[in-house]
């Protein structure tokens, strides 16, 4: 090659790059992060699945009689239901339905259990109460919140509470760990 070819080349080039000018900075710039997606949908559908479970006709031929509630979810130990039962498990949250109309106890367990799923809380006191106002209809809450505590998949074992936490107007709920 010769230095006319160079010197025509870089002509050239110049000519070619007209009015481009240098980068300040070498550097690239990266876009934040984006923000974890919020599953709305799937919130959703949780939210209406529970209200299905929750919201069905009471027969009182359902509602247990007995004075002490216990519950053990298939596939569970029952020493984990032993030591419920013991008092064994720090109570992380408490929830108190005792002198709540049927309706707005049913808003506030379902509610109560959906924030302490989100929490990762995992073993929590509700209140219910022995039903000594019901008088002869026996202790209505005491029943619904037996069977709605059946009913959710995140409850995995309850039983009713030691007599210094409330006795048979209480219950320890065991909730499932959350999945990740």
């Amino acid at each position: 090659m010769t230095d006319d070819n160079n010197q025509d080349d870089s002509a050239l080039f110049r000519a070619a790059m007209g009015d481009v000018r240098p980068l300040r900075h070498d550097q690239a710039t990266t876009p934040s992060p984006r923000p974890r997606p919020v599953p709305r949908q799937r919130e959703a559908d949780e939210r209406r699945v529970m209200d299905e479970l929750l919201d069905g006709p009471v027969d009182p031929a359902d509602l247990e009689t007995g004075e002490e509630l216990t519950f053990l979810r298939e596939g569970v130990q029952r020493r984990v239901l032993r030591r419920l039962r013991r008092g064994q498990f720090p109570v992380q949250a408490e929830l108190d339905l005792h002198g709540m109309t049927v309706p707005v106890a049913r808003v506030q367990l379902r509610q109560f259990i959906n924030d302490c799923r989100h929490r990762d809380v995992r073993c929590v006191r509700i209140i219910h109460g022995k039903g000594l106002r019901s008088h002869n209809r026996g202790p209505v809450l005491k029943g619904l919140v037996d069977r709605w505590l059946r009913q959710l998949d995140e409850v995995i074992a309850f039983a009713s509470a030691r007599p210094v936490d409330g006795g048979t107007g209480a219950v320890y709920v065991l909730l499932r760990a959350p999945s990740r």
